[in-house]
């Protein structure tokens, strides 16, 4: 059934191509089981619908280091040592073959769970792959962002696109037959704004770039995600917070399967237990990890550019300094505040001037539309239900992708990257 689900999604693809319509996967045929975007966000696939991935131990894998701003090693005090080099993942195979560049979301380093499947899924296809950070990773903003200020993306793709001549230097013996490029969430935006630049750069010249669950309007996902912080959720008072309840949740679970099994179906299976989390629960759980990585990029951006804003100029910070104090103080700061703190202030001093409503245009999908629309060799794949999409996302998307844009009528954020017709899927958008 998953393989012929696949063939009419590519059958009916082939039809609308005319007409340049977008694919709609129609929901009864689909087969995705998880109808509820919090719960497909958080769990994903259920373990037996997803594809078969070989083990790390039947991959040739390495990890390796860049040093891209060697003036950081004096800036970074000496606990950050573990970020001053940028570390990346390159799995490689015994012949030639085309190499693909994974770009991670939000905050997420290039060892994320959603890379490390990508990454499997790739390679046993018969690729090379590299797995990067994202540019609002801390090892990223730390190791190679000029400005360590990331938000404007057109720069975060120029830092991006360094990193990548860098990683292909450095590997000079692995043998290239062609260069793709994919990522998904906030990885997926910066994957559509280093293809714009390769187009005259020309170090790569991608034949294929796939944008996985990218947010058409940034400031609009983020706003949808900082929300989520503010639901209100029912058992949480002055005396219990948030994370003791679903502690105590998760207590009562492994008590009752009686041992305790912290694998990638955890959530899926803790989802289908008494002990499940409410709808508000899995907002706030979303909301609040995407609020660390907001302050996480906030406090590097700040401590690096010695803005004073969380940590003060002139603090001694050793490798016995608590950080508690200063996270505290930068979970204070939603992303919003992040762009008015610190984005907004360093971008318009670099172009004179600007208004916010500017830089959200120039750093969503807006400011590439016409390229987008004109570029056969990229495409989107993105869900109905995605929590990150505002009103008229979808359309945009409709309208400058074509039939370029697959869009799945269940899964949530990302949730249903790791199903099986959706791994068919990228597969054969990669293989043509």
């Amino acid at each position: 059934m998953l393989r012929s689900l696949r063939f009419a999604a590519l059958f009916s693809g082939l039809i609308l191509s005319a007409s340049a319509l977008a694919v709609d996967i129609d929901a009864a045929s689909y087969g995705y089981p998880l109808t509820n975007p919090f719960e497909a966000t958080i769990a994903t696939t259920p373990p037996d619908l997803r594809p078969e991935l070989p083990l790390d131990d039947d991959i040739n894998q390495s990890d390796r280091s860049l040093t891209l701003r060697p003036e950081r090693e004096f800036i970074l005090p000496d606990n950050f040592w573990a970020v001053k080099k940028l570390t990346y993942r390159i799995a490689t195979q015994d012949k030639p073959a085309p190499l693909i560049f994974l770009i991670a979301g939000t905050g997420a380093r290039y060892d994320s769970t959603l890379n490390e499947y990508l990454k499997k899924l790739y390679y046993k296809a018969g690729y090379h792959v590299v797995q990067l950070s994202s540019p609002t990773s801390f090892d990223f903003i730390s190791a190679a962002s000029r400005f360590a200020t990331p938000g404007v993306t057109k720069e975060d793709a120029e830092d991006m696109y360094r990193v990548m001549q860098a990683v292909r230097a450095q590997n000079p013996k692995v043998p290239v037959t062609e260069y793709y490029l994919t990522g998904y969430s906030l990885g997926a935006l910066d994957a559509a704004f280093v293809a714009h630049l390769d187009e005259t750069r020309r170090s790569f010249n991608f034949k294929k770039v796939l944008l996985l669950n990218p947010p058409v309007n940034l400031y609009t996902s983020v706003t949808n995600l900082d929300k989520l912080v503010q639901t209100e959720v029912k058992g949480i008072n002055n005396s219990t917070t948030f994370y003791e309840l679903v502690l105590s949740k998760l207590t009562r679970y492994f008590q009752q399967k009686g041992y305790i099994d912290l694998n990638d179906a955890l959530l899926y299976d803790f989802q289908q237990s008494k002990q499940h989390l409410t709808n508000e629960q899995m907002a706030m759980l979303i909301g609040t990890s995407f609020r660390f990585s907001a302050a996480d990029i906030a406090f590097t951006s700040d401590l690096i550019n010695r803005r004073g804003l969380i940590t003060p100029p002139k603090f001694p910070i050793t490798e016995g300094t608590s950080l508690t104090p200063f996270l505290k103080r930068a979970l204070q700061c939603d992303f919003d505040c992040y762009l008015t703190d610190q984005v907004i202030p360093m971008w318009r001093a670099r172009t004179d001037g600007g208004s916010l409503l500017q830089l959200i245009d120039q750093v969503s999908l807006y400011a590439l539309k016409d390229y987008l629309h004109d570029s056969p060799k990229i495409a989107v794949m993105h869900n109905a239900d995605d929590v990150i999409l505002g009103p008229g996302d979808l359309g945009f998307l409709r309208k400058t992708f074509g039939n370029r844009l697959t869009v799945y009528p269940l899964g949530g954020h990302c949730g249903n990257l790791n199903y099986r017709v959706n791994s068919d899927a990228m597969l054969e958008f990669f293989r043509g």
